[in-house]
């Protein structure tokens, strides 16, 4: 049913395992152990840019926060109409919530496929999900883009004596498909265990330094402040309380996350503060360039009226306008001559002249 998720899945995985088993041996636990945190590695390199997306949406929505708050305030008694100002609002910002939480679930879908791969291997519980198969046909079987030979390679590879594909809790009639010796719970949580805190640890820190960097105003939403409190320590904590049913190669994936995400968080934020700086420097250099010299006044612009009134209050500016505007009548009047006939609706050259003299 979801053959297009473990398909892909599987076969970065055999990727990698042939990159390290090449000069660590196929059998060996830490070729396997790598192959799992590279192919993290490699979704999240896949994932980058989505991250980045992330980031600059969380800001977003945080700058925005008091304008949501506004509006939420304005329609409380009109969802509808909240609603449609609150799309309004996101799309004249260019905002899409959507971006916000697509990394997580591009990873959720991986996470399914890594989980059902690796048990795939041991193909002879009888639980949920499980085939039951005898150790002769688990070994004989292939899984996915893995032949029957690379699974047997699999079942002998050990991490410090325990297989990557075990949990605490794994059965012991699972336990016996790995071959011998057999791994005991005890070579099981040496490994678990300390996987477990790291993981649960990491979890924590990456979570804490997520939430350095909301705003004020963001964290006092009660939303935003449930949200802070799960991630800084429920869900740390059910890494530990969930950590003796997962697999070693489950909780490599968790603490291979846990890095990346440390590494890019730094390296994301810091790149988003240096642009940031960069606009606000740049906008600084513009005020100054627009803003008056050092001891100069400010030059009104005037407007039209005031410019009528600067020219009616100058007496010589008044007669140059009177000047120019008799200039314009006799040359009106010389363009009628004798000879040529007045327009319709115009009156005769000389009862202009005459009525020139009057008003003189």
């Amino acid at each position: 049913m979801l053959d297009f998720i473990y398909y892909p899945v599987s076969w970065i995985l055999w990727v990698w395992h042939k990159v390290f088993g090449s000069f660590l041996g196929a059998d060996n636990g830490f070729a396997w152990a790598l192959s799992v945190m590279f192919l993290v590695f490699t979704l999240r390199a896949i994932l980058y840019y989505p991250f980045v997306k992330q980031v600059r949406t969380t800001r977003q929505m945080q700058e925005l926060q008091p304008q949501i708050k506004a509006l939420q305030k304005k329609y409380a008694n009109d969802r509808q109409r909240m609603a449609t100002e609150m799309q309004k609002l996101q799309k004249e910002h260019g905002f899409n919530p959507l971006m916000g939480c697509l990394p997580v679930l591009l990873q959720a879908p991986v996470f399914i496929g890594l989980f059902h791969v690796l048990r795939s291997f041991n193909r002879t519980g009888n639980g949920f999900g499980q085939i039951g198969m005898t150790i002769e046909q688990n070994a004989n079987t292939p899984n996915y883009v893995f032949s029957a030979s690379e699974v047997q390679s699999f079942l002998d590879a050990r991490l410090f004596g325990a297989p990557i594909a075990a949990a605490i809790t794994t059965p012991k009639s699972q336990l016996i498909a790995y071959g011998l010796p057999i791994p005991t719970v005890l070579n099981i949580a040496a490994v678990a265990v300390p996987l477990m805190l790291i993981a649960s640890i990491a979890t924590h820190f990456n979570s804490r330094a997520s939430v350095a960097r909301q705003s004020e105003a963001a964290a006092a939403n009660p939303q935003a402040a449930i949200m802070n409190k799960l991630s800084l320590w429920i869900f740390p904590l059910g890494v530990l309380v969930g950590g003796p049913f997962l697999m070693i190669a489950i909780l490599l994936y968790w603490v291979s996350n846990n890095i990346w995400t440390y590494a890019q968080q730094h390296i994301v934020f810091r790149r988003i503060d240096a642009e940031e700086e960069e606009k606000k420097a740049k906008a600084l250099e513009r005020r100054a360039e627009n803003a008056p010299k050092p001891g100069a006044k400010p030059v009104k612009r005037k407007g039209a009226a005031q410019a009528a009134a600067d020219s009616s209050s100058d007496p010589d500016a008044a007669s140059v306008q009177d000047e120019s505007s008799a200039a314009g009548s006799s040359t009106t009047a010389e363009s009628s001559g004798p000879g040529q006939k007045p327009k319709p609706g115009a009156r005769p050259a000389g009862n202009r002249g005459k009525n020139t003299k009057r008003k003189r």
